[in-house]
């Protein structure tokens, strides 16, 4: 049977950890990487496979509670809605190597109509990556064998579809360039910990069990300086990972693919798919932040309602997706 999924080793991952270019954070000196020992630990001590049973295929979703859904309606004050979503965009660039087929098949009259097909997965579309989207060993979230997914069936585990109810929850933003005064950060930065908390300090939020935790580094403010958006490398460094854990997050999303990594090979994804195969971690990769920290901002609110509904695709390994903040 042919799988879906490459099967991507522990090893090979951890290479790519240890690849990255030790250069510390904007104004913080070099941080040493994480060993491979570290990470086959955090496999073991960390993950969440079997904590909400062994046929559970939610992962962390199940951390948002009605209780965590009516704390994030209690956010609304204003009604004011913001996307944070990047444009579709059809347009093919070295930012977009697959880009949305928009066909107009109907121009009227009586109705005008199109048709649209995207490969999403990548560095250029907003999507919500499933649970089944990365593996290792040959297993996804909660053990379950990379056979379950497979050209022919799709995700018969693990699949998009456990949230095609939608997802409502508290939002946080984490704005790096804001707490570091600068527009953007610079390719290869890494974010730590201890920048997480110095944010949770100056914005006066705190992630909880069951948030939607989001990470703006600028890079489409970057973008318009001329620069190349894929070029921008910075993200989290692979040593927020027991952070994650130990803040139960629900729904992590960046304005790439999480990770920093190195301009030399652009990988280094060990937090994304750490997050998705071990944490359970749904992911949204590739949003566009800066309307939402300008709205966060000028309100001086850094939480918000939360409300994404990825498209029901029963054996989906994850969809385009129009995420939305409510202030």
């Amino acid at each position: 049977m042919r799988t879906y999924l490459e099967v991507i080793s522990v090893p090979a991952v951890l290479a790519v950890v240890l690849l990255q270019a030790a250069v510390g954070a904007q104004g913080t000196a070099p941080r040493p990487l994480v060993t491979q020992a570290e990470f086959n630990r955090w496999q073991r001590d960390l993950s969440n496979w079997g904590r909400w049973g062994k046929d559970d295929q939610a992962g962390a979703l199940n951390l948002i509670t009605a209780a965590k859904r009516r704390e994030a309606a209690a956010l609304v004050k204003d009604g004011i809605t913001v996307s944070l979503a990047v444009d579709v965009n059809e347009a093919r660039s070295a930012d977009n190597p697959t880009p949305y087929e928009r066909v107009v098949t109907t121009a009227g009259p009586p109705y005008a109509m199109d048709r649209l097909a995207v490969t999403y997965h990548g560095g250029a579309h907003t999507h919500m990556d499933a649970l089944s989207h990365r593996l290792f060993d040959g297993r996804i979230y909660n053990g379950f064998d990379a056979t379950e997914v497979t050209l022919e069936d799709g995700a018969k585990k693990d699949s998009i579809y456990t949230a095609h109810a939608g997802i409502v929850t508290r939002g946080v933003l984490m704005d790096i360039p804001a707490l570091k005064g600068v527009p953007y950060l610079q390719p290869g930065t890494r974010i730590f910990v201890e920048d997480l908390e110095a944010w949770e300090r100056k914005s006066g939020v705190r992630v909880s069990a069951g948030d939607a935790l989001f990470i703006r580094t600028g890079r489409w403010v970057r973008a318009k300086t001329g620069a190349t958006a894929s070029s921008d490398t910075s993200g989290l460094d692979a040593s927020v990972i027991p952070w994650l854990k130990r803040r139960d997050v629900a729904v992590i999303a960046s304005e790439f693919a999480l990770d920093a990594r190195p301009s030399s090979d652009g990988l280094g994804l060990a937090v994304h798919d750490f997050a998705l195969a071990y944490l359970g971690i749904h992911v949204i990769d590739n949003c566009d932040l800066t309307a939402l920290a300008e709205a966060a901002g000028a309100r001086k609110r850094w939480a918000f309602q939360f409300i994404a509904a990825p498209l029901p695709i029963r054996t989906g390994t994850g969809s385009p997706i129009n995420p939305i903040a409510v202030f």
